[in-house]
Order: structure tokens, then sequence, then C-alpha cells
């Protein structure tokens, strides 16, 4: 076994499983580099839970997978969760007051499939746990300032925040913390942080992967998805993670898991790139638009033809996502009364007090916003005026997608309308809704959708490329990020001091 070299955390998903598969490297030393990197790069606020106890014992199982010829091709590989995943052996907050010190009992399958496994079924992909990741209070944000233990700071620059609500995973990966991380994506909070943080990052179709122990935000909207350096990270994680689980989650989709490395390098000849000529108006920041025209030239170099599409109710998508999603949140959110787990209040007069209290103490001022809209929307009266015209719009928003996809293969433009903002910069919750109008169409849609690095705006701050893909095309989509990342550098580039 050689000795660990100082630049290990440097290494893909991709080369740190070929060093493990033949064993140059072993699943201890890699699992001690990654945590020791971890404690000395606190000024990112990105982990929330290490337990290296807990980890070491997973490496070493790796190790013995890995020693007696059962492995596969993620084994002894680090990641590390966000903190909407419940895990066994490692607190989960949802970076929320109201969970806090929470343990839970089981594993959520995506973190079980990715791991040991699922218990009864087959044997995980025996990845190891480093720890779990900051995000915004029950995945509710764009900025990662609402956890109630601190923001998370972009490591290109940390007075800049690094994207909700799957910050901690965004920032972990670009600060070289872990070589990839779970996020989940209800309205843009995979594609975001992975745009503002220079990574890679997939939300798949709605029900590939399991919901099973995500503590819910929204459900028709919640997915889970990864985040790594590349494409092809990505897609080693995704065919981990995707699969149906229908004795856990009834959203699970009932389609065999499949892997999403098959294709990466079949070529770009002929593919059609819409062009929406609703995410490149006034909203939309220069540099951010420099950045993608410079990578859809690089597109057409690849032999890509980009065509000129409509998706005409994408400003909908914004009141129709933040009536939809507050209403689920309202609903989910309603387990959390202090009675039975999590948080309680200490002084209290009866037992309406008591739900009063600990509800006003325990949630942020993000969520409870959220409930408040959500309960509104849902009261007697206003379900038909509000509620019911929303998902007739959602409806059209994905008919708009299909229209689209009858010239084109896959949809391309910016992740978000600027580079990412200073911390503190909106003070105004609104500004961070209309910052997921690029983000939000394809969550209501259920469509898979992906950030890519592509170049850099002001302040020498990440530019990410959206590309969206029509239902079940994940392998499409990641082919396209990968042929454009063979034929340039930036999701290689790396914040400076790390």
């Amino acid at each position: 076994m050689t000795q660990i070299s100082s630049d290990l955390h440097d290494l893909t998903v991709a080369q740190l499983a070929t060093l493990l598969g033949e064993r140059r490297v072993s699943a201890l030393e890699t699992a001690q580099h990654f945590l020791a990197r971890a404690k000395a790069h606190t000024e990112f606020g990105a982990f929330l839970d290490l337990q290296p106890d807990a980890t070491l014992a997973q490496a070493r199982a790796a190790d013995a997978r890995l020693a007696a010829g059962s492995a596969g091709p993620l084994t002894g590989v680090p990641l590390a969760h966000k903190d909407i995943f419940v895990t066994r052996d490692f607190a989960t907050t949802a970076g929320s007051k109201m969970l806090q010190g929470y343990q839970s009992p089981f594993d959520a399958t995506v973190v079980a499939k990715l791991g040991a496994g699922v218990p009864g079924a087959a044997a995980g992909a025996g990845m190891v746990t480093l720890g779990k990741l900051n995000c915004d209070e029950f995945a509710m944000g764009s900025a990662n300032e609402n956890s109630a233990f601190g923001p998370v700071k972009n490591p290109w620059d940390n007075t800049r925040v690094s994207g909700g609500s799957s910050g901690g995973s965004a920032a972990a990966v670009a600060a070289r913390l872990t070589p990839a991380a779970t996020g989940t994506d209800t309205g843009g909070s995979i594609r975001q942080p992975a745009s503002f943080c220079g990574v890679t990052g997939i939300k798949p179709t709605y029900g590939r992967a399991s919901r099973y122990g995500m503590v819910a935000f929204a459900s028709s909207l919640d997915q889970a998805g990864p985040l790594a350096r590349s494409a092809e990270d990505c897609a080693l994680l995704l065919s981990a993670m995707c699969g149906p689980d229908p004795d856990r989650d009834s959203t699970s989709l009932d389609v065999p898991a499949e892997d999403f490395t098959r294709s990466l390098n079949a070529d770009l000849a002929g593919l059609r790139i819409g062009i929406p000529a609703e995410f490149f108006g006034d909203g939309l920041a220069p540099d951010v638009r420099t950045a993608i025209d410079v990578a859809l030239k690089e597109f057409e170099q690849l032999g890509a033809k980009l065509v000129p599409i409509s998706l005409p109710r994408t400003e909908l998508s914004i009141p129709v996502y933040y009536i939809i999603a507050p209403a689920e949140a309202s609903s989910n959110l309603s387990r959390f009364d202090g009675v039975k787990f999590g948080f309680r209040a200490k002084q209290y007069t009866d037992l309406n007090d008591m739900y009063l209290q600990t509800r006003e103490q325990g949630f942020g001022d993000e969520v409870k916003r959220r409930i408040m809209i959500g309960t509104y929307v849902l009261s007697h009266g206003y379900y038909d005026a509000y509620y019911l015209q929303a998902q007739k719009i959602r409806r059209m928003i994905a008919d708009d997608f299909q229209q689209a996809f009858k010239v084109c293969d896959v949809i391309a433009g910016p992740v978000a309308p600027t580079v990412a903002w200073k911390l503190g910069g909106h003070s105004d919750p609104l500004s961070d809704y209309l910052a997921d109008i690029f983000t939000l169409p394809a969550s209501l849609a259920g469509l898979p959708g992906m950030s890519l690095p592509v170049g850099f705006g002001a302040g020498h701050l990440p530019v990410g490329m959206q590309l969206i893909g029509n239902y079940l095309t994940e392998a499409r989509l990641l082919n396209v990020a990968h042929r454009f990342q063979q034929a340039t550098d930036w999701h290689t580039a790396k914040p400076q001091g790390i």
C-alpha cells in the first residue's frame, strides 16, 4: 500500500475509484485524509456533523470488500450527505433547530444505496460517509443563509453565498473537502449552488431516486441527486442512487436502475440544443450571458446545432412554484409540533400553547413564511382560486417543454440570472424567489436538469450552464456535459488557496 499523497483531494471520484480498485491506496487512508481536511477547513460552514469513528468503521468495511474482490466501482470512495437525508450514524437536523440533535434509527434509501445497502436487498455501492452537510432549513432557500446553524460561504469568495439549499454540498465539493456529495432539488437546489460554486450537479427525473428518508419539503417536487466535480463523477453516483423503491416510496418510478456511464463518449454531431428566448431576456446579467454564449459556441464546434425555441410560461413558474411548494410544506411540516420528536419549547401553559411556542421558537423566519403562505392558499375559499389554478398552469408549463422537445433534444441556458451575490445581499425574500426563474420550470415539469461550469463572471465567480432533458434522458444529459468537459477545463478550476 503506497503512502497517501498530499494532493489526494484533487482527484475526481473516477480517479479515486481507480486507485482504490487497484489497491494503490486504502479506503481508510482516503477517509482519514478527507476527515483531516474537513476539520481543517471549517471557515466555509459546510459540515454540520462529523463522526470519525463511524466514518473509519465504514472505510475498514470497504477495505475488506476490496480485499475480498467483492467491491463495486465506487467502493471506498468518500462522500458527504446533505443534512436533509436521515442517517443512522450521524445526526440529522435538516438545518433546523426543530431537529437539533435528532438521530435517525435508519438510513435514507439514497444513503443506503450509496453505502452499505438497503436491508434485505442487494449490497450498496460501499461508499464511505464523511459527515453531514449544511443546508437551508428544511431545504427552503436559494442562498444557504436560512440554516439555523449559520450560512455556508462560497469557497471562491467567502463574502458570497454558496447557493441553496444544497449550498453545503456544493461548497464542500468546490473546496475539495469531499469528492462528491448528495443534494436535493425542489426548485433548483442542486443546479443553482452547483453553478455558484463551479461544480457539476444533476437533478434526475422526478421519481428516479427514492425520497424515502429524505426530510420532506414539497413532496411533488423534491428529488435527490449528486454533486461532484465532473459529469463522469455524477454519472457514477447517479447509477448507484437510482432505482425503484415501491415498498418505501410510492412516488418512485418503476424504472430499473441503469448505468449512466454507458454512453459518455457518444458523438454530439447532429445534437439539437434548444435555446429558449425567455432565458435570455433583459434580466440576465451580461457577464453570465457572455459565458453561456461562449459555451454554446463550443457545443457548435462539437457538432451540435442550436435551435431557437420558446417556453412561453417561464415567468409564471415563479408564482406557480411559490403557491404549490409552500402548500405542500405547510402540510409536511405540520408533524413538527413538539409532541413525538425534535425540539419542544421549555415553557408553555397548555397543549395549544406548547404547539404555538414550539413552532415559533423552532422554525426560522423563512420556514414560517412559507408555512403561512401554504396554509393560506389551502384554506377554505382560496384553494380553488390559488392552489388549483397553480396546478393547472403547472400542467401547461410541462406541455410547453413537450412542444419544445419536438424540435430539440436538450435545452440549454443559464442556471441563474447572476453569479453568487454577497452574503446578506438579498434582504428582501422576493429577490431570492426571483433568482429561481430559470430552474423552476424544469422542477415543476419533473424533468431532469443539470448544471456544469462554463466559465467565470464578475469577480472571477463561477458561471454554470443548465441542461434540461426530456423524461428519463439523464444518460444523454450527462453525455452532453461530459463531451463539453472533455473539450474544456472549466470543471477542473478550483478556488485560490484550496
